[in-house]
């Protein structure tokens, strides 16, 4: 977001003073200044634009009787922005039911808030109602789906986190690499999970086919209506319609697979190859 005269960006807590940290070393004009800033973050969905939603309006009249700023991001994913792709290929795609919106305010400003939104006959949800609504939309998370390996093809994050058209990038390479040829290592899937047991599998737990591990659990949520559910980064081969086992707390778990990724891993708009050069030629023989 940027109103101006700041351009504010949102990450994970953990990841602050790193991504400052980088941000300072890449640095080239010196009226740039790089700063962490503590804020509350507060996250809500607005089906028909920010500028409808009637949250908005009360978030906005709440923070201004106390004289305090609100900034409003709305997340522009699963759509597929300028210079983006999807590799996700689904008629209506599950996050668009809950596009989400965050709201930036000053720490100290959210007991009131809450207050004044109950007040209002605005129910507030915890974090655990936030990340349920996220596992079913399949929208990728920092400090979830991403690790040392990954590759934005393979969460369908392409959609919003990177312009293909533009370079150059840390990762350029392999980013394009990857679009061009297809086919990424793993892939992003959602499983449902087996109700009976009441207990769900930690992050990290062990995905496997049959005897063979293939994947890890990376976000898990029980959902008001889907139940208990999940993310996973499986690997690209698996076949979709095979039933998985998630390892559990008091014993394995089945799964069913909800493809998110495809197997073949081609994202929309892909170059196709070329053909032949010199169709017909032979290959010259040695005497």
């Amino acid at each position: 977001m940027d109103d101006g005269t700041t351009a504010h960006l949102i990450t994970e807590g953990a990841h602050a003073e790193e991504l400052a940290a980088f941000l300072e070393r890449m640095r080239f004009m010196l009226d740039v200044a790089v700063a962490t800033a503590d804020v509350a973050v507060l996250g809500f969905v607005a089906p028909d634009g920010v500028r409808s939603s009637p949250l908005a309006q009360e978030l906005a009249v709440a923070v201004g009787h106390r004289g305090g700023s609100l900034l409003l991001w709305a997340d522009p994913w699963p759509g597929v922005v300028e210079g983006g792709t999807r590799y996700a290929d689904v008629a209506e795609h599950p996050g668009s039911l809950t596009p989400f919106v965050l709201a930036l305010v000053e720490p100290a400003a959210v007991d009131d808030l809450v207050a004044h939104l109950a007040r209002e006959g605005v129910g507030v949800a915890g974090s655990l109602a936030w990340e349920a609504l996220r596992v079913a939309a399949w929208r990728p998370r920092l400090a979830r789906e991403v690790d040392d390996r990954s590759l934005p093809h393979e969460l369908d994050w392409l959609r919003t986190a990177v312009h293909l058209d533009k370079g150059c990038y840390r990762g350029q390479e392999g980013v394009a690499r990857t679009y061009n040829l297809g086919r990424p290592p793993r892939r992003l899937v959602m499983l449902h999970l087996d109700g009976s047991d009441h207990l769900l599998p930690e992050v990290g737990a062990a995905v496997a086919l049959g005897e063979k591990v293939v994947g890890r659990v990376t976000s898990v949520a029980r959902h008001h209506e889907l139940g208990p559910i999940a993310l996973a980064v499986v690997k690209r081969s698996v076949p979709p319609e095979e039933d998985l086992r998630v390892q559990g707390p008091a014993g394995d778990i089945a799964a069913s697979q909800e493809l998110v990724v495809g197997v073949e891993g081609f994202g929309e708009g892909r170059p196709q190859a070329r053909a032949a050069v010199t169709p017909g030629l032979r290959r010259r023989q040695e005497p």
